[in-house]
């Protein structure tokens, strides 16, 4: 009786996970998206005459203002101002509003955890982030899938 009620879990977890909605994408080619994204972000700061480098992860950065102090860890708690659109937009979709937040580096996107050490405290950077180091091909209210993301951030402190 033990082996039937067993048998009957496996089989509805089994059934469970056959029935989840796969949301990959088996067409998505990161790397041909990351080529895409490189090419938008380039010719974006060319146009606009932006002093942008490249990080080897394809992250363009703009150190503003370096800031001073220690260098900062993704295992840090940093605190920010900060605004974010999508690559070419004129309005944010999100954004500090001049209202320092708090966060751990950690759990903020790929893109932040790559451009924020470039900076320390007191610092200001701008970055530009392919969609791969953001939110991907998975959409977000406000954000297109693959977009491209340009942040502006002012680094208050890290801890």
């Amino acid at each position: 009786m033990k082996q039937i009620k067993y048998l009957v879990l496996l089989g509805a977890i089994a059934i469970g996970f056959t029935a989840c909605k796969n949301n990959v994408d088996d067409d998505f080619d990161a790397n041909a998206q990351l080529t895409a994204d490189t090419i938008a972000i380039r010719k974006y700061v060319t146009d606009n005459n932006i002093p942008a480098l490249k990080d080897k992860s394809g992250v363009f950065y703009q150190v503003i203002t370096q800031g001073s102090g220690e260098v900062v860890t993704v295992n840090k708690m940093v605190t920010v101002d900060y605004s974010g659109k999508v690559l070419g937009s004129s309005s944010n979709f999100d954004s500090s509003a001049g209202t320092p937040v708090e966060f751990r580096l950690s759990s903020l996107i790929a893109g932040w955890q790559i451009g924020i050490p470039y900076i320390q405290k007191g610092g200001k950077i701008r970055l530009f982030i392919p969609s791969g180091y953001a939110y991907g091909n998975n959409a977000q209210p406000g954000i297109p899938a693959n977009s491209v993301l340009d942040f502006t951030i002012v680094l208050s402190n890290a801890q």
